[in-house]
Formats: structure tokens, sequence, C-alpha cells
């Protein structure tokens, strides 16, 4: 029996490797976003900092590791065999609800996930104990009873007996608690530091760059220090309690020390400040993330590990009566588990491409410039919006105007010339430093209070406070970063109910299912894994397609571009026309779907260019106004075609997932023969497109308008129909609706054969 736990020990490590690999990518944004952001040097010098960060973090986090093994239930109250169900319904379920989040580029807290799984895991384990037989319960409250950890055996037991609800209820609400104040703190401190410093920041930071540079030093320096040096598993007690009692004249030391050694080497070797402050920013946030967050992927199977150590050493223990009071006490983490579990995160941070993913959520919502926007409008996005406006508004009624002015100033755009469109950051090095200074002191706070505390809240609304003030949420882009915050919030809150949920079911599953349903979900994890990672990487290809569309199209290439899209386009058209018409004759769900499918792609890829066009246009030269017009108009009516062919698929998936009536035998007849009119149609323009062939204008527009005639046949042979009863409602609107459609898509097919012959007119003779 011993053999099945050490199996179970040796898997919680093994998903404990995976759990860091998605939990580093989901992670990854909290010390990599403002590096990222201002672009304050080439990736893989970003990464080198955050790397020796992580490393050194992780000898500092052995302090927190006491979270999973008692900061939120009592483990004296569970048996071994009960723990270690207990830790691996935490670790299966964190390794799914991770890489699920990951793959969709959402950044969630692996702080919340961790604290709501141990508490949904530990609520079912207790709900179980207590709904045993009374002689097993007699028996475990004599157990209890002779430990001091009831005084009288005719104590009720309920669940509060079994969870830490205090040290629980002060990690959640310190969470919740340091959103609000990361974001007010983060606007705040960027609203006054821009005011000093403006967005034409280099004059001035010759002047007063080492002041700012002491300041934010001395933040990392306290947190590094002071607050890091708390969790070292081999600084002594000695050491560790000097550094605490002399804390100010360190900082004061600390602080003077910085802001003329940063000054001087600014005038002496023109040391960029900025760029120093935002890189080892992000080496102490990397440490931060490490000594605060590790705990998060290794504190259980480290627990685990603890637990079967006790289990092993104890001669003739029985895992179901073996109680876990050793966990309650001080037990000291291997420092080689913490260095293995740094090299991990390492190795993970120089390879995720999901990390990647994420990361770009976070820089997208707090970028300066306008572009393309991951998030809807809401309703709530929308009203607070109109509430900032008219406060605003209300605000500048009172102040003083030459006061107003001022302050104006300091938030005027400024461009760095120097520096190519394609190649600018998304914020400047002022608000990425502020960022980091920012979230350092706020997880050193935490850390010091040995709260497992949010670095993905902190740092991201940090970030998104620093946003809001730098007016990079303006009234092109408000409803929807602020919409996009809400949604991120929301996959938070998202996390926790189903982190808890997920968990105590499987509790549950385990505890009455035993090992037969521990190794099927292990299956299942191994699966979904892979297959998330199969769809991240097809969403990451279409998006590399998707930019290299935009941003890789020149003059030179523009002709070659567009036509290999139109071409691709309309092939795909004429493919799905002909699957639709088969699908509704007979009936086929799983075709109609999977048409639905190619052509929400298209349109996708289509609107993406479409709203990108203004990024084409600009990379396009000076001389060049009626290409970028007829490309505009092409791109027009390729969406207007793909729009009909959607409303053809549209409403025939509707009739038949609905179980309608099918077509009758003549509508069908009429269907295919109107599919080969589109068929031959379409054919010839993409011919025309390949060849850059305009001369067969004339044929195409004959062949256009027999097949529009033909539509009207088959539009007057349903209006008969109609009137002799043979068809009903649903039939009608159906047919009458897929050759109206079909009508308007061999019109925008003509205009836009037209629109390319001009396009490609205009561009030659350019050329």
């Amino acid at each position: 029996m011993e053999k099945i736990y050490l199996i179970l020990v040796i898997v919680l490590f093994l998903l404990a490797i995976s759990d860091l690999i998605v939990g580093v990518s989901n992670d990854a944004v909290n010390f990599l976003n403002s590096a990222v952001g201002s672009k304050v040097a080439s990736f893989k010098v970003i990464i080198i900092m955050a790397a020796l960060g992580v490393m050194v973090g992780a000898t500092f986090s052995s302090g927190m590791m006491e979270v999973a093994r008692k900061g939120i239930f009592h483990p004296q109250m569970f048996y071994f065999s009960e723990i270690m169900i207990i830790f691996l319904a935490v670790m299966t379920t964190d390794v799914i609800m991770l890489d699920t989040f990951n793959t969709f580029g959402l950044p969630t807290s692996t702080t919340v996930s961790i604290v709501f799984e141990l508490l949904g895991s530990a609520v079912a384990m207790a709900s179980i104990k207590l709904s045993a037989s009374p002689e097993v319960m007699a028996s475990f409250k004599n157990y209890l009873f002779e430990n001091h950890f009831i005084t009288s055996i005719d104590q009720t037991l309920n669940l509060g007996d079994f969870i830490n609800s205090g040290k629980a209820l002060a990690i959640i609400s310190g969470i919740l608690f340091s959103v609000a104040v990361a974001f007010v703190v983060g606007a705040v401190i960027q609203y006054i530091v821009r005011i000093i410093f403006s967005f034409n920041y280099k004059k001035r930071m010759k002047w007063f760059g080492g002041l700012w540079g002491g300041i934010a030093f001395t933040a990392i320096t306290y947190f590094i220090v002071i607050k890091g040096a708390n969790g070292v598993s081999f600084l002594s007690q000695s050491a560790k309690e000097w550094m605490h009692n002399n804390t100010g004249l360190i900082m004061v030391y600390s602080f003077i020390m910085w802001t003329i050694l940063l000054q001087m080497l600014n005038w002496l070797f023109k040391i960029n400040i900025l760029k120093t402050i935002v890189l080892i920013g992000t080496f102490s946030l990397a440490l931060a993330f490490a000594g605060n967050d590790l705990v998060n992927f290794i504190g259980v199977p480290i627990a685990g590990y603890n637990a079967y150590e006790v289990y092993a050493h104890t001669a003739g223990a029985n895992a179901h009566t073996l109680p876990m009071i050793a966990l309650g006490g001080k037990v000291a983490t291997p420092t080689t588990f913490l260095l293995l579990a740094g090299l991990v995160m390492v190795l993970t941070l120089a390879i995720s491409k999901k990390a990647k993913t994420v990361i770009k959520t976070s820089v997208d919502l707090s970028r300066q410039d306008e572009g393309d926007e991951r998030f809807k409008a809401s309703a709530l996005s929308k009203a607070i919006v109109r509430s900032s406006i008219n406060l605003s508004k209300g605000i500048n009624k009172i102040m003083p105007g030459r006061l107003a002015k001022a302050i104006d100033r300091q938030f005027e755009p400024y461009t760095d010339v120097a520096v190519k469109p394609k190649d600018a950051p998304a914020f400047d090095l002022i608000r990425a430093s502020v960022i980091l200074v920012i979230s350092s002191l706020l997880i050193a706070l935490g850390t010091s209070l040995t709260l497992p505390l949010s670095t993905t809240y902190v740092t991201f609304m940090v970030a998104m406070g620093t946003s809001l003030a730098d007016k990079a949420w303006d009234r092109e882009s408000a409803v929807y970063r602020i919409s996009g915050v809400f949604s991120v919030i929301g996959v938070w809150f998202l996390t926790a109910f189903t982190a808890f949920s997920i968990s105590f079911i499987l509790v549950y599953a385990y505890y009455y299912g035993g090992n037969v349903v521990v190794f099927f979900f292990l299956a299942l994890i191994v699966f979904l894994v892979y297959r998330s990672h199969r769809v991240h990487g097809k969403k990451l290809k279409e998006a590399q397609q998707d930019g290299e569309g935009v941003y890789g199209i020149t003059d030179e290439n523009l002709l070659d571009r567009t036509k290999f899209t139109l071409i691709s386009n309309i092939k795909k058209i004429n493919r799905e026309f002909h699957h639709i018409v088969d699908g509704l004759e007979k009936e086929d769900i799983k075709q109609l779907k999977k048409s639905k499918k190619v052509i929400d792609e298209m349109a996708s890829r289509t609107k993406y260019l479409k709203n990108h066009i203004n990024v084409i246009i600009e990379r396009l030269r000076g001389e060049s106004v009626d290409t970028s017009y007829y490309l505009v108009e092409v791109l027009d009516y390729m969406r207007e075609m793909i729009h009909s062919i959607s409303f053809v698929n549209g409403p025939a998936l509707t009739h038949v997932d609905n179980n309608h009536k099918p077509l009758k035998i003549e509508q069908v007849e009429e269907l295919h023969m109107l599919s080969s009119y589109v068929e031959r149609f379409l054919k010839m323009v993409t011919e025309s497109f390949v060849n850059n062939d305009f001369s067969g204008q004339q044929i195409i527009l004959k062949l256009q308008k027999e097949s529009i005639d033909y539509l009207e046949t088959c539009r007057k042979a349903q209006i008969r129909r109609i009137k002799g009863g043979l068809v009903g409602t649903r039939n009608s609107v159906l047919y009458l609706n897929l050759l109206s459609e079909t009508k308007n898509l061999l019109l925008q097919t003509g205009n836009l054969f037209k629109s390319e012959r001009d396009f490609v007119s205009i561009k030659n003779n350019h050329d």
C-alpha cells in the first residue's frame, strides 16, 4: 500500500512541473509587462533579467510554503490518505484551469486559483468526514480530544473546525482589497509623476532623474533586502533581526546613495536612468513573483512530500488513521526543490509561446495609442465613460483656467521622430518604471504580512491605473479598455468559483472512485493539455498570418498580397456555396456547421484587414491616394460577399437544426442549377484575377446577368408554389432568403471584379 502513495507523491511533482509551466506562462505578464510594453531592451535581455530574479526569488519563498500546508485548513483534522486526496484534487484542478485560461490569453490569478482549490478540496473532505458513521466519528473525536484539539468528546463538529477560516478570510480579503488599492495608488502616483516629467521627459530627467531613480531604487532595495530576506532559508535569524531593527536607517542611506550614484552616472556616462530602473525593476518583480507565488505551484507537492515523509517514517502506520499533526508545525523546505522549481520557471520563460499571448493581452489594454481592441464595449463600460466625461467637465469648470492649461501641457503627446511607428513602444519608460516600483512595494507589503498576495491582481491593476492616469484611455478607446479590465477581473472571480467547484467534485470522485478514477483524470489532463496546445498553436498561427497580412504589406507586394487574399476567399465561397446546397438537400447539419466555421474564419480575417486599413494605407507611398481608394473599395466588396454567403448559410443551418421539413425536390433541383451558375461565374472571375487579365469583362458580366435571370425564374416558381399552397411559411422564408442573398453575392462579386480591375490598372500606372 505504501507504494501507491509514493506513486501519488511522484504524480504530484509531475503535476507541479506541468503547473509551473502553465503557471509561469500565465504569470509572466506580472513582471514582463512593463519591460516588454516599453521595449526597454531586446526580449532576450528582458528574459535574462527576469530569469535572474526568478532564481533568486525561488530561494526566498521557503516561508510561504506553509500556506499550502496549514494556511487554508487544519492538517491535524485529516488523516494521511485524506490529505493526499486533497492535494491531488488541488493539483489536477490547477493544471487544467490555468492551461485553459492561458490558451485563450487571459491572465488569471494563480493565487486565487490555489486558495480556492485548497478551500474547495478541504471543504469536500471535511463534509465526507462529517457524514461518516457514528462509530467512525466517535473514534475521530476521541483522537481530537486526546490531542487537545477539542475540549469535549461530546463537542459537535462542523466545517469551521476543519477550515482555518481566519487565515483564509484574510487571504481572500487581502486579494480583493489589493484590486482597489493597486488601481488607485497606480493612478495617483502616475498622475503626479507625469505632471513632473511630462511625455517629453528627457530634458527633465537630466536634472531630476537621479531623484526619481533614488526613490525607485530605494523602493526596490526595501523589497529585495528588507522584505525578501525574511523568506531566505539560509540567512541567520540574527541577520534578519538586525535588518528589521535598522530598516529606517537602511532606507535613508539607500536613498542618498542611489540618488547621488545614478545622477553622477547619468551626467558622466550618459546612463539611461529609466532603462536601468525598468531592467532592475523587472528583476525585482520577477523575484517577488518567485518569492510570493512559487507556493502556488509547488507548495502542495512539497506539502504532500512532507506528509509522505511522516507516513514513511512512522512504524506500522495506517494511511487511513495516521493524523497529520506534523504538518501543523514548522517544516523546512529543501532549498534544492526551490532551485529546481526556479530552473523550470526560467526555461518556461524562454520558450513559452503562451506567455507571450497573455503578455499581449495586458500590453494591449495599457498601450498609449489606438489600435485593434480585443474586447467589445459593454453597457457598464459605456456608463462609466459617460459619467467620467461629465465629472471631468464639472472639475474643469471649477478649476482655474491657467492651472488646467498647465496640467494639460504635461499630458501633451510626444513622438520620438527617431523611432519608426512599427517599433514604437506601447507606453514609455516613465510609466513602466512607475508600474514596477508601485507593484514591488505593494507585493512587498503583502509578503511581509505572510499573505500570498496575487501578483497578477497587483501588477495588472497598477498597469491599468497608470494607463488611466496617462490618458491612454481616451474617448476613442476607453469603453473597450474598461470593458477589457472588467472582463479580466470577471475571469478572476470565475477562477475562484470554478477552482472551488472542480476541486470539491474531484475530492468526492477520488475518495469514492479510488485509483481507477485518479488515473482516469490524470490521462484526461494529458489529453486536455495536449489539445489546448494544439488550439493555441492554431490561434497563434492565424494571428501571425493576420499580422503579416497587414504589417508585411508594401507598395511592391500590395498587388500580389491583395490578389492572393481575393482568390483564396472567392474559391472558399464557391466551395462553401455548393456545400450549403448539398447540406440543405441531405439535411447534413455537420456539413452546414463545417461551412459556418470556414465562413466565420473568412469573415474574421477580412474584418481584421478592414480594421487595419489605416495601417496599410500609412505604409504606402504618399502619392498612392487612388491606389488606397480602390484598395478600400475592394475590401468592402469582399466583406459584402462574405456577408452574403454567411446569410445563405445561417438560415439553412437554422432550418436543418430545428428539424423543419426538407425542401421540395423541384426546389433542390433549382438550387443545384443555381449553384452551377454561381460556380461558373466565380471561377471565371477567379481566373481573371489569377492572370491579371480583365479583357473578358463582357463575358463575365453576361454570365452574371444569366445567373441573375435564372435566379429570378426560381423566385417566380416559388411564388407559384406559394399561391398553390404547395409550401409552408418556413419553406418560403428560407428559399426566398437564399435567392435574395445569392443575388447579392453575384452583384457584389461583379462590383469586386470592376474595383480590382481599376485597382490593378491604377497600381500599374503608378509603378
